[in-house]
């Protein structure tokens, strides 16, 4: 089993109104106050599967410049997501799944490249999308539980797509067991590590109440048991992932 990170933008910064504001919003925290940014998604290669958690954007996306009092810039352009993910060997064809955390492009807009995939998602974000019906559309039905998560379901075995509904309204998050630990592809539930550590709500969309729900459940999941808290805009999701780094709270 490998988990490798698809690394898109890094170099980039947020400031900590837009890191920690989703609650008490954006005029409660000091805009001077920033934190690193980067964009990266990732796979998982099982050995009989080829796994994506979330596909970024296309080629020639127009990304926003670096810019004093931007409250997020991503960083500067490491590769498109296709060109990330050849670069770690891959082919498109290889790709048996995709797991989607939630509809915003940044963790959707390749999802084209890869025809052989069934895509998992929640029913929510894939009508919020216009997905199809059937085909390669895996709308979740949630009928099992995962540890202190009450709405879960089985990808494979160590492997679960997970309801934490709040930044979407169909926001997901995933874990996967392995080697003792259990490691978290949670889209966007925090923005940065910080603001997880700090039990502070990043930017929600959607849906503030469930957003705090969710990240009630993901702390106490994470004080329960040994997590690897793989962010996609921070620099740490792939730092934590290299050094198998288990989050403390």
């Amino acid at each position: 089993m490998e988990i490798k990170a698809i690394r898109m933008f890094d170099g980039g910064f947020m400031n900590q109104p837009f890191a920690f504001g989703g609650e008490e919003g954006k005029e409660a925290f000091d805009e001077q106050i920033i934190y690193r940014s980067s964009l990266q998604n990732f796979l998982i290669d099982t050995g009989d599967e080829v796994i994506l958690v979330d596909t970024g954007f296309k080629a020639g996306f127009p990304a926003p410049a670096k810019k004093l009092g931007a409250p997020l810039y991503m960083g500067e352009l490491i590769a498109d997501y296709k060109s990330a993910f050849e670069a770690l060997g891959y082919k498109p064809e290889q790709v048996t799944r995709i797991l989607i955390t939630h509809k915003h492009p940044d963790h959707t807009d390749a999802i084209a490249f890869f025809p052989n995939a069934k895509v998992f998602i929640s029913p929510e974000d894939a009508d919020a999308m216009k997905l199809p019906e059937g085909g390669n559309v895996v709308r979740a039905a949630y009928n099992d539980s995962y540890k202190n998560f009450p709405r879960a379901e089985k990808v494979i075995d160590g492997l679960w797509f997970i309801e934490a509904k709040g930044h979407t309204k169909g926001n997901s998050i995933i874990i996967l067991e392995c080697d003792g630990l259990f490691y978290m592809f949670h889209g966007d539930v925090t923005y940065c590590d910080a603001a997880l550590k700090a039990n502070k709500l990043s930017i929600v969309f959607e849906d503030k109440a469930a957003a705090r729900v969710t990240l009630d459940r993901v702390r106490e999941f994470i004080q329960q048991n040994p997590t690897v808290y793989l962010s996609t805009h921070c620099p740490e999701g792939y730092e934590n992932l290299e050094m198998k780094r288990v989050m403390k709270l």
